[in-house]
């Protein structure tokens, strides 16, 4: 059973906000063309999460045979052209193909776009007033397959056990989980990190505990910053606020800012990130979230350079493929995103979701922007 009695690494949400850095609670700013921010984000995540998928938490030396046996440039500028597991259908509802730069035609599905379409139906069911509650019966109701932490809170939820206690039992309450199920709240509050962060954090609950809760709110908070942010790395910094200020992941994100002269390619990031946080395992939120900051401090306000060198990278990459494309695409809008990246979407997304396998990209977009109002 888990037990938390770290005092400066809360469970609860009012003492996690209590323990924010000083400047956290900073105020709302009005989004200029919010239509074109919110696509930019949407669509730079299915992206970035598309060309992450044949190559999740593979090493640095597979990626380049890859690359080169198949023709592709490394980092990545294009979808992969080959795989090395042609016959893998991802969650069962897309070959491995679909990902692939000659077989594209739709943003096809994954647990980081699943979640976003998940948590744009929790906002429309239950308002921004949602419970813990609310999400373990959604995910009861619609959500048939999960990995490590939510497949076991999904478990404890099927077994009778209540929703604010199904994270008890779980042996990944610091894993990625959470992080990457934070999108959808950072577009529902765009240009406002601090509301961002706080709701999230019922969902995040549901299924993971200290670093876990706080690796949503920095996501959440940093998306929801970066709808106004100058640069997609100050919209980290905003989104740093949002979690305790002695937490283990605030030192790794303080950390990574503190060698970022250092961080001069992709091979150099991963180097730093295996020297410090090698004992992590490849899914943990702190070491994916560097990765994170590293990414987007290679690729500054190019967003293809921002995902190229996360996949490059490595370790959870389409998870943080998918993040850095959201930041990025929120902060520079879709007129920044080359269209190569999405033009073969055919306005296309699909998810595992019952009743919701398919989905119109304009429309899930749309609704984020009504959800802001």
């Amino acid at each position: 059973m888990y037990f938390n009695q770290d005092s400066k690494q809360p469970d609860a949400l009012s003492d996690i906000l209590a323990l924010r850095p000083a400047g956290a609670d900073v105020a709302p700013r009005t989004v200029s063309n919010l239509p074109a921010r919110i696509k930019g984000a949407l669509i730079g995540r299915l992206a970035g999460c598309m060309l992450g998928v044949p190559v999740e938490n593979y090493s640095i030396l597979r990626m380049q045979a890859i690359a080169a046996e198949t023709g592709t440039s490394f980092p990545p500028v294009t979808y992969w052209r080959g795989t090395d597991r042609s016959d893998y259908m991802h969650y069962g509802i897309n070959p491995i193909s679909d990902y692939l730069e000659d077989s594209i035609c739709c943003a096809a599905g994954d647990d980081d776009v699943t979640y976003v379409i998940l948590n744009l139906l929790l906002l429309e069911k239950y308002g921004k007033g949602y419970t813990v509650d609310d999400v373990g019966q959604l995910w009861q109701d619609i959500l048939p397959v999960a990995c490590t932490a939510e497949d076991e809170a999904l478990r404890q939820l099927r077994a009778g056990t209540k929703a604010e206690y199904a994270a008890n039992f779980n042996g990944y309450v610091e894993w990625i989980g959470a992080a990457i199920r934070a999108d959808a709240f950072g577009y529902a509050c765009a240009g406002d990190p601090v509301a961002a962060a706080k709701l999230c954090y019922n969902d995040a609950y549901l299924s993971h505990r200290k670093n876990g809760i706080y690796g949503e709110m920095f996501c959440a908070a940093a998306i929801a910053a970066a709808f106004t942010a100058e640069t997609p790395l100050d919209a980290v910094r905003e989104g740093m606020k949002q979690i305790p200020a002695e937490s283990e992941l605030y030192a790794a994100l303080e950390w990574a800012f503190s060698v970022e002269k250092q961080v001069t390619c992709y091979a150099r990031a991963r180097m730093l990130i295996d020297e410090k946080f090698g004992h992590l395992h490849p899914v943990h939120t702190i070491n994916n979230m560097v990765a994170i900051v590293f990414a987007l401090m290679l690729g500054g306000n190019d967003y293809e350079k921002c995902i190229s060198e996360c996949i490059a990278i490595g370790l959870d990459n389409d998870c943080t493929g998918a993040t850095v494309g959201s930041i990025a695409g929120a902060c520079l809008g879709i007129d920044a995103i080359p269209p190569h990246w999405y033009d073969r979407f055919n306005d296309k997304v699909m998810t595992y979701i019952k009743g919701h396998g398919e989905l119109s990209i304009a429309d899930v977009a749309a609704r984020f922007v009504a959800l802001n109002d």
